[in-house]
């Protein structure tokens, strides 16, 4: 039989075949990454292995690890420890944390669930979110990353509330919801994976049940909160009716809405000065200011007054 040829390269050819360009492979050869080519002679030759190495590199950069940490990694490998079971547990914690399927959805789409006019402010409030995600090359469609968070999203504002109110209550509802993933993160560290975080990767088998545990684990954090979150709700949804029965509505008119018209021209006047987007909250804040501006002034004379009083002989 005839031994099957070994594949021998050049550099330029291994940079072509691989991806990587010259000045690459050879800043991976002085870090280490990559092993030395064989010398023939003045020239330098690659093989399979050379290849292989600079393909499994690229995979690991494009999962997010260092160039550090994959020199450690590799150093693993070639003592005989794979990275079949570290790969394999990187992919269960890359996949996605929920079964929910992206969407599209168009400007016009948007426009029709949201009222039926173009809003562009929102719109850039949303992608600034992640609620929607610009498609490179489309101006006038987007991806949706949580068809159920748009769907949220335009349910509340069809039961009247306004956008730029929706999107500055998903950034405290985000800021919560992180400190609880970090805090979850945190004890699931401690109590369940310290085990496999030692100075060196883990092996095929421990990397292998650390993916088991990521998988069963994975639904735990979601199920707590909904069950505290209805727990909460039910807690003070109750309590809250309960004093509104008894007490009554609150009449402050700092927490009660009331409807006041006002004239076509100052409507417009104000839509042209912060945008149409912005005009009830533009308005209410003038309002307050002048309220507050005569409870000052009505404050001050006042004073002015029982101090004329007060110095008449």
């Amino acid at each position: 039989m005839t031994e099957q040829a070994v594949a021998e390269y050049r550099i330029e050819d291994l940079a072509h075949l691989s991806g990587a360009t010259v000045r690459t492979i050879r800043a991976y050869q002085d870090r280490g990454l990559l092993p030395r080519p064989e010398r023939r002679g003045r020239a330098n030759v690659y093989g399979d292995t050379h290849l292989a190495r600079l393909r499994q590199i690229a995979d690991l950069l494009d999962r997010g690890y260092t160039l550090a940490s994959i020199k450690e990694l590799l150093e693993a490998w070639d003592a005989g420890r794979g990275l079949g079971g570290v790969l394999g547990l990187v992919a269960e914690v890359d996949g996605p944390w929920t079964d929910e399927k992206a969407d599209r959805v168009t400007r016009e789409e948007l426009a029709a669930r949201f009222g039926g006019s173009h809003d562009e402010a929102a719109i850039a409030d949303a992608v600034a979110l992640g609620i929607l995600e610009q498609i490179p090359g489309i101006d006038d469609e987007f991806l949706v990353p949580s068809p159920q968070e748009l769907a949220v999203a335009a349910e509340l504002h069809a039961s009247g509330v306004p956008l730029a109110a929706i999107a500055t209550h998903l950034r405290e509802l985000r800021a919560q919801i992180e400190h609880i993933a970090t805090r979850f993160l945190e004890f699931t560290t401690e109590h369940v994976f310290a085990r496999y975080l030692g100075p060196l990767p883990p092996t095929d088998a421990e990397a292998a049940e650390a993916a088991s545990l990521v998988r069963r684990l994975r639904p735990l954090a979601q199920q707590s909160v909904d069950a505290e979150l209805a727990r909460a709700m039910k807690l003070f949804a109750t309590r809250h009716l309960h004093r509104t029965l008894s007490e009554g509505p609150v009449s402050s008119l700092a927490e009660e809405a009331h409807s006041v018209a006002l004239p076509a021209d100052t409507i417009r006047a104000v839509q042209r000065l912060v945008g149409v987007e912005s005009t009830a909250e533009f308005i209410a804040a003038a309002t307050e200011r002048e309220v507050q501006a005569r409870s000052l002034d009505a404050m001050a004379s006042k004073h002015r007054d029982t101090d004329s009083v007060t110095q008449k002989p």
